[in-house]
């Protein structure tokens, strides 16, 4: 679903290890989940399981935590995962340079299996050998 497509009322997740507070706010201008080096975007989904994968793939050795959450300003189709890079917007996945708000968690998430989370980390080593993990903050 594009950004221009998402209905009102949509529920938006976003996966992470980091420790964060309901009522909090998510800036831009931090380490991602996967970069070291402080982005203008934040990145957020409406499926459970995209946020699913960042819980699971975020660095650090935290639990990982899926958070409710809702922008607080205009958001756009992330380039990362949608036209630029793969066809659609398969993972309902977006990206603003406002923050968004914590409003909820998800406490029963399901993981991945681990061999297919071993597979989706050998699939992003490859990427990184390859020079294609870059992140496109255009």
């Amino acid at each position: 679903m594009y950004a221009k497509d998402v209905p009102t009322g949509t529920i938006f997740y976003h996966g992470t290890k980091a420790e964060l507070d309901i009522g909090g706010l998510i800036t831009p201008g931090f380490g991602s989940n996967f970069v070291e080096r402080g982005l203008k975007h934040v990145y957020f989904t409406a499926t459970l399981d995209a946020a699913t994968w960042g819980a699971e793939l975020a660095k650090g050795e935290a639990r990982g935590r899926i958070f409710i959450v809702e922008p607080t300003g205009p958001f756009e189709d992330d380039p990362n995962l949608t036209d630029k890079k793969f066809p659609g917007n398969m993972t309902a996945s977006y990206r603003s340079v406002d923050p968004l708000r914590i409003i909820g968690e998800v406490e029963d998430w399901i993981g991945h299996s681990p061999e297919r989370l071993q597979e989706m980390k050998d699939n992003l080593a490859r990427m990184k050998e390859q020079g294609r993990d870059t992140i496109i903050e255009d």
